[in-house]
């Protein structure tokens, strides 16, 4: 068990992990701009609307698995630089595309295990746009790591 799993999953931390996780997820859906950002607003309102608790829930689920992928990138930042001189979310920033690919490939694993072909369909249409959400939210994701780290 890695820093990160001990640390951000700790009994007294995981519920202000939980809730940092749904703040940066609604703050990064209202940061997207142009009509894609528009569009994704739009979408999270309504599907948020209809399915209310949705994101807190989903989070508390992934939140352990995410941990731990995020935990490997941790101790592959920590061997690079031993030293922390260059902060975690500028080095995770630089490998965003990477990194989100690694989260994503836990939903992935997810959807492809359901009997659900729609919500399979659905998925994958979005998948692409998943990848770049979660890629820009990469550098947020570890300025909440740090904070947690102390």
């Amino acid at each position: 068990m890695g820093i990160l799993v001990e640390t951000l999953l700790a009994e007294g931390t995981r519920p202000r992990v939980v809730d940092e996780c749904v703040q940066l997820i609604d703050d990064e859906v209202r940061a997207k701009k142009g009509l894609t950002g528009k569009l994704v607003q739009m979408g999270y309102k309504a599907f948020t609307a209809l399915k209310p608790g949705i994101v807190r829930r989903a989070t508390e689920f992934l939140l352990d698995d995410f941990t731990g992928v995020l935990d490997g990138h941790y101790a592959e930042y920590l061997a690079a630089f031993p030293d922390r001189s260059e902060p975690f979310p500028t080095w995770a920033g630089r490998r965003d595309s990477r990194i989100a690919d690694d989260l994503l490939k836990i939903t992935d694993d997810i959807i492809a295990r359901s009997d659900k072909r729609v919500i399979q369909k659905i998925y994958g249409g979005l998948r692409g746009a998943a990848q770049r959400n979660v890629a820009d939210a990469v550098p947020a994701v570890g300025r909440l790591v740090l904070r947690h780290l102390g």
